[in-house]
């Protein structure tokens, strides 16, 4: 439609984003995880991928990097459509992004210094750095240099989690991956990790996907924030509109209320219907 003199004519700016997700759905057997999503996470910030167990977070992590396919939709890094390529074409752009896995995911058999240089020693043709100054920097990152050449069991479990995450960096990614970054950890070993994932962007200028059920490491750490329930987005936008929001679905998860439907299943069974004394 021509537009009239005197008007100016509405352009709605495209999102920078390096990682971009097309009408993904993904099912296994019969149980459908994904149904349809697309999401755009916007260059050199953080998005945080909220939503209950079971709703697509991970697998939708996975996708990203080629380690799941889709059934249908399209995933693409950059200008590369990454659901197309073959296993050798996937390496390149797997060593652009980090992944920190739910619990680290480390080799026990191995040293914090052979663990964290393994994705250095995977990389085809040689090495044009210093391999133990690369490794003894990024544990500088995360505050464990001490640690070098001590053994992934003699850790606690958050430090475990940041030698994970220094092994996340150390190929010096442009988008790391976050899955569950705070589980099993207390309060305050959460925090270090939600501190090092805003210090990752800021020095290392990388685009971050965190994937969590910790809302106050999601509000601490999120630029963007996204909803996942039932395999599709319910809410997109700043974390002030999240707390904002009047979705029953997304106020019902930030105040970390069972669903009505979830209430009536557990309620529906009373002591008075099964003796559970036994033969005596």
């Amino acid at each position: 439609m021509p537009v009239a003199e005197g008007q100016h004519q509405q352009t709605v700016p495209a999102i920078d984003a390096p990682v971009r997700i097309e009408e993904l759905v993904k099912s296994f057997g019969r149980h459908r995880v994904l149904r349809g999503i697309s999401l755009a996470f916007p260059r050199g910030k953080t998005t945080v991928v909220l939503g209950p167990s079971g709703c697509g977070k991970s697998v939708m992590l996975k996708h990203l990097i080629g380690l799941l396919r889709p059934d249908k939709g399209r995933v693409f890094y950059e200008t590369e459509r990454v659901d197309m390529l073959s296993e050798r074409r996937l390496g390149p752009i797997r060593r652009q992004f980090g992944f920190l896995f739910q619990h680290g995911a480390l080799f026990d058999s191995m040293s914090v210094a052979d663990n964290i240089a393994f994705a250095l020693r995977e990389q085809e043709g040689g090495r044009p750095y210093d391999e133990e100054t690369r490794v003894r920097y990024v544990l500088r990152l995360v505050g464990l240099e001490n640690v070098y050449r001590r053994n992934p069991s003699e850790l606690s479990g958050g430090q475990q989690k940041r030698v994970a995450l220094a092994r996340a960096v150390v190929l010096r990614p442009k988008v790391v991956l976050y899955d569950e970054p705070t589980t099993g950890l207390d309060p305050i070993r959460a925090d270090v990790i939600n501190e090092l994932i805003l210090k990752f962007k800021q020095q290392l200028d990388v685009t971050s996907i965190v994937v969590t059920h910790d809302l106050a490491s999601a509000f601490k750490v999120a630029d963007h924030m996204v909803m996942l329930h039932e395999g599709r987005v319910v809410l997109e936008g700043t974390p002030e509109e999240f707390r904002n929001s009047a979705d029953p679905v997304v106020r019902r998860f930030l105040r970390g209320e069972a669903s009505e439907e979830e209430l009536r299943a557990i309620r529906s069974v009373g002591s008075e219907d099964i003796d559970f004394r036994g033969s005596q």
